[in-house]
C-alpha cells in the first residue's frame, strides 16, 4: 500500500493524504487538497508515513484527494486571505463587547475556499457562546468555529523567542506536542527551580524531551539517588549524580559532600535503596 503524506494546515491540524497520480511534490511545498467542506491549503511536512507505523485519522471511508500544486495565483489570494483574516478579528473583537463573557483571540483562520472560519481563543473555564457563535455566523455567511486553546498553542500561535535566543521549538518546527514530565527534569538535574525550565505558557519546556533518552540510556550505569552506602567508617547518601561529566556526589553523616566516579562508587558497599527499605 502506498504510504501517506502528511501535511499541516494553516490552522495548526495535521492530515494525511495519497499522491495515486504522482504529482510533482516535495517537503514543504505547498498544496491544494480536499477536505471535509471544500478545499484547503497546507504544507507537506513529511512525504513516506507509513499506516502500519502511524495511526492516520479514520476519513469515514472517504478518500480525500490532492487537488494540485499551489500556483502563483493561490499565493496571491493567500495574502489576500491574511487582509480578511485581519477584518474579521476585528469584527470578532468588536462584537466581543456586547457579551458578558470574557475570551482572548488569539488567531483567526479562513479556509481556502472561504467555507470555514475559526477563530482560536483562551478563556478562563468553560463559556458557552453558542449564541455568539450563531450572530458570527450571520455575519460572516460561513460556517463558524471556536476553538479553546492551551498555553502551549496560545504560545505556538503567537511565536516568539525562548531563553535560549531561539524561536520557540512550537512554533518553528514541533508539528505536535510530546508529553514532558517533571521525571525528565530530574534525569537532567534540572529540578532544582521549575521556573527557570518552564516556558512562557507556564508548561515545562519541550527541548526537555529531546535528550531524555539520552540521559536514561546513559544513566543506567547510575545509582539512585537516595541510596546509602558505606563510606569509610560511616554511612553517605547519594544525593546527585552528574551524567554528562559522570560524577556521582555523595552526602555523608556529617553532610560533608564527596565527589566520585562510577568506578570509585562501584567498590562501595550498597546499604540501602530507595523503594526497597527506608534509609534511616
Amino acid at each position: 500500500m502506498q504510504d501517506y503524506i502528511e501535511v499541516e494546515f494553516r490552522s495548526g491540524r495535521m492530515g494525511y493524504y495519497q499522491n495515486p497520480e504522482q504529482l510533482p511534490i516535495n517537503p514543504e511545498d505547498l498544496i491544494i487538497v480536499e477536505v471535509e467542506r471544500g478545499e484547503d491549503i497546507a504544507q507537506i511536512v513529511h512525504m513516506a508515513v507509513p499506516r502500519e507505523e502511524k495511526e492516520i485519522p479514520d476519513s469515514n471511508g472517504r478518500i480525500y484527494k490532492i487537488r494540485r500544486c499551489a500556483t502563483e495565483e493561490d499565493f496571491e489570494k493567500l495574502r489576500s486571505i491574511g487582509y480578511e483574516e485581519e477584518k474579521a478579528s476585528r469584527t470578532f473583537n468588536d462584537l466581543l463587547l456586547r457579551y458578558p463573557f470574557e475570551m482572548k483571540l488569539i488567531e483567526t483562520v479562513f479556509q481556502f475556499d472561504g467555507n470555514k472560519l475559526t477563530f482560536f481563543f483562551t478563556a478562563d473555564g468553560r463559556i458557552d457562546f453558542r449564541v455568539f457563535v450563531r450572530e458570527l455566523a450571520t455575519i460572516f455567511k460561513t460556517r463558524i468555529e471556536l476553538h479553546q486553546t492551551t498555553g502551549r498553542d496560545e504560545a505556538k500561535r503567537l511565536g516568539g523567542f525562548g531563553m535560549c535566543g531561539h524561536q520557540y521549538c512550537c512554533s518553528s518546527f514541533l508539528k505536535r506536542f510530546n508529553q514532558v514530565t517533571i521525571k525528565m527534569a530530574k534525569d537532567q538535574n534540572l529540578a532544582g527551580n521549575l521556573s527557570k525550565i518552564s516556558g512562557p505558557c507556564g508548561r515545562l519546556l519541550c527541548c526537555l524531551n529531546f535528550e531524555e533518552d539520552f540521559y536514561v540510556e546513559e544513566g543506567k550505569g547510575f545509582p539512585i539517588i537516595g541510596t546509602c552506602v558505606q563510606y569509610a567508617d560511616s554511612r553517605a547518601m547519594v544525593y546527585r549524580i552528574d551524567v554528562l561529566a559522570q560524577k556521582i556526589y555523595l552526602s555523608t553523616e556529617d553532610q560533608i559532600i564527596v565527589e566520585m566516579n562510577p568506578d570509585e562508587y562501584s567498590r562501595l558497599r550498597v546499604i540501602s535503596i530507595p523503594d526497597l527499605e527506608t534509609c534511616q
